[in-house]
């Protein structure tokens, strides 16, 4: 029974329209439109300025192809609302319509009010068998949505579109990143201010970094459990809205803040791209809470099992969005589209990407989604990232996906690890990364660029606590340190965790610089963990998911100046010599390969050399277009001397050094130390 205790609306039918969705306004009122091919009838509800109070309702008067809309004259950016939507309550058939849940508008721009943890939020009675709808009003314990507008005057109006060569990512927690920076002002620490303060521009231009990857910044939710435990959903791999900032990061409602920082950052040549989870939603399995999918119409935004009481999930977050649905799909690029064209953002990280191509016989890299963003004219055209995998069967999918997406490579993660934890046989799988990883990525046209390379994010040891930890140490979570997973490929070097024995400290850098090196000089593209760069330790914890805390935000205070100074060094060198990276595999410079191998002793590596299960040591020749060529020379064994082919060489950067950069002319060897790597400059002549 609809509720008739509320002042109605008036719409006007003459200025409704049902190609535009969510809540826009013009002409001094606004359009609402939502999807629900199952709804019966929808009611839009309107609350005054605290969300707490229902002040109108009524049902939208329009519907064509599943899509309810209705203009409301009068109502004006500000105006907080949420949905009703009445339909059948039948788990058995996929339906679980319930009008006693204020439901969030898929399309909200801006939410307001902290979502407070309630059985009321659940469409059926909690603890009791899920057939039956629960008839709580779930309004009062409910975020709502945020009429806004997009009116901004950009002083930077076009996307910088750095080429991918140039690219040196930096994936960062917009809280997490400046909540202890001390000369970020303390009201702008944690939010997208403080993402765009003078501190942080300083010191991502001090490390070389392009672009920032933020971790989700769409609005999500803390999960029930955890807040009950007293933490959160920290990393936001939860989400409730695709358009809507993730409130906490701004001081308010008014989205112009995420604007004005993303505004700065490009000022100063930065780009942006946000790490995006379309492949699942805050609500869960079918026992999750109805805040808005669920109950707007479950079996269109939701894959379901053959039981279409359940769910069906391959992200092992209790759902998956059903993106082969043509509305769900259109969602999800409206969403892509509004973020690049109103919030100017340069680019995605797509969370658990494999899922996104899911048909029916499982992963296609030519199916819907992909096939939608590579014609897209907007979407193709800005950075596109996937991480290559999900839980379900042939998820896992590195170097599958089509250009011009690029991937994650864990595969560079690991066996750079490994290699510099001196693992034997890893010779031959280091060349391999160092050279793009050829194997994965050179097929199908595909760019040397394809591979994004890292050694640590934010799933995982940080850089630091793989020279620090054998083990995972994640008590703090509250699972017993079962949770995370136990391939870390990490060494302590003699104690586990912290230490004063400056020999442990000194080895630990020896080896942190050296494979932040190796990262920024592979072939790809390099993406550094913030804090990696300062040496940031989670006392040993690779699942901090659920840790806002001192765990995860980064400690400025504790920066280890020799980490920063070889980022520095090695960006710069990037900078100066832009040949260094190229998006070809097997190009050609002056009719030889770009790319030789060398071996200590003077001459070209052999098959023998790479098979060798002790040889620690190698140098890579980069040929440069411009004349002359690059040594990277990668030592993860004792001190030993490296005979140099010929040239004219320069020693640019020496990570055994406390200095790594220099600038010292070498003849026919350079001696290196233990656990190092060594940047050689053949500069021609004239």
């Amino acid at each position: 029974m609809k509720d008739t205790n509320h002042s109605s609306i008036p719409f006007d039918a003459d200025q409704a329209r049902s190609d535009t969705m969510g809540a826009v306004p013009w002409d001094e009122g606004t359009n609402f439109a939502l999807f629900s091919e199952n709804a019966t009838a929808v009611e839009l509800c309107l609350f005054d300025e605290s969300g707490q109070h229902e002040t109108h309702r009524q049902e939208l008067p329009e519907m064509e192809g599943g899509i309810w809309y209705g203009f409301a004259p009068g109502v004006k950016e500000g105006q907080v609302y949420g949905y009703r939507v009445h339909g059948p309550y039948a788990p058995e058939d996929g339906h679980r319509f319930n009008p006693a849940k204020l439901l969030l508008d898929p399309y909200a721009r801006a939410l307001t009010g902290k979502l407070e943890w309630d059985d009321a939020l659940f469409g059926y009675t909690v603890g009791d068998d899920d057939s039956v709808a629960d008839p709580r009003d779930s309004a009062p314990f409910m975020s709502k949505g945020v009429v806004v507008g997009s009116d901004y005057s950009w002083e930077e109006d076009k996307a910088l579109r750095r080429s991918w060569k140039e690219t040196v990512i930096y994936e960062a927690h917009v809280k997490g990143l400046t909540r202890n920076h001390p000369d970020v002002p303390e009201r702008e620490r944690g939010t997208f201010a403080g993402l765009a303060s003078d501190a942080m521009i300083s010191h991502l231009h001090r490390i070389g970094a392009t672009a920032v990857e933020l971790l989700p910044v769409h609005a999500f939710l803390d999960d029930r459990h955890l807040v009950e435990k007293g933490l959160s959903n920290y990393w936001g791999y939860n989400t409730l809205s695709f358009f809507a900032p993730h409130r906490p990061y701004i001081t308010g409602w008014d989205i112009r803040e995420v604007k004005q920082a993303i505004d700065r950052l490009h000022a100063n040549g930065i780009e942006v791209i946000l790490d995006v989870v379309y492949n699942h939603t805050c609500e869960g399995s079918e026992l999750g809470p109805t805040l808005s999918f669920r109950g707007l119409d479950n079996a269109s935004y939701y894959l379901l099992a053959e039981d279409k009481r359940h769910t069906f999930d391959t992200t092992g977050c209790g759902n998956t969005l059903n993106v082969a649905h043509p509305m769900v799909l259109r969602m999800v690029l409206d969403s892509l589209r509004y973020w690049v064209e109103v919030m100017h953002v340069d680019g995605f990280r797509f969370d658990l990407a494999s899922t996104l191509g899911r048909e029916a016989q499982g992963f296609e890299r030519e199916g819907s989604f992909f096939a939608a963003v590579r014609q897209d004219p907007v979407l193709s055209s800005v950075k596109l990232i996937a991480e290559p995998w999900d839980i379900g069967d042939g998820g896992y999918q590195v170097g599958g996906f089509p250009f011009p997406f690029r991937e994650w490579n864990d595969k560079a993660r690991d066996d750079i690890r490994a290699f510099w934890r001196r693992d034997p046989g890893l010779l031959g799988p280091m060349g391999e990364r160092l050279t793009g990883s050829p194997v994965q990525f050179n097929h199908s046209l595909r760019p040397a660029t394809s591979s994004i390379n890292f050694v640590a994010a934010h799933d995982g040891f940080t850089l630091w606590d793989t020279v620090s930890y054998n083990e995972k140490h994640n008590e703090a979570n509250g699972e017993d340190n079962r949770d995370g997973h136990g391939h870390n490929l990490s060494d302590n070097m003699g104690v586990e965790g912290e230490t004063d024995d400056p020999d442990i400290l000194a080895a630990r850098m020896r080896r942190a610089k050296a494979m932040l090196t190796t990262l920024l000089v592979s072939q790809g593209v390099p993406m550094i963990l913030a804090g990696d760069e300062i040496g940031q330790s989670q006392g040993g914890n690779n699942n901090a998911y659920c840790q806002d805390n001192d765990i995860a935000w980064l400690h400025w205070d504790k920066a280890r100046p020799g980490l920063i100074d070889t980022v520095a060094a090695v960006t710069a060198l990037r900078r100066e010599v832009p040949g260094l990276i190229d998006s070809r595999f097997n190009a050609l410079v002056d009719g030889k390969p770009r790319l030789t191998w060398h071996h200590p002793d003077g001459r070209e590596m052999t098959e023998g050399d790479w098979t060798d299960g002790e040889q620690r040591c190698t140098g890579l020749r980069i040929a440069l277009p411009q004349g002359g060529a690059v040594l990277v020379i990668v030592n993860a064994g004792d001190d030993r001397d490296f005979a140099l082919p010929q040239g004219d060489w320069t020693l640019r950067i020496d990570t055994a050094r406390d200095e790594p950069a220099c600038d010292e002319g070498v003849s026919d060897k350079v001696a290196l130390g233990w656990q190092s790597v060594a940047i050689l400059l053949d500069r021609p002549s004239g």
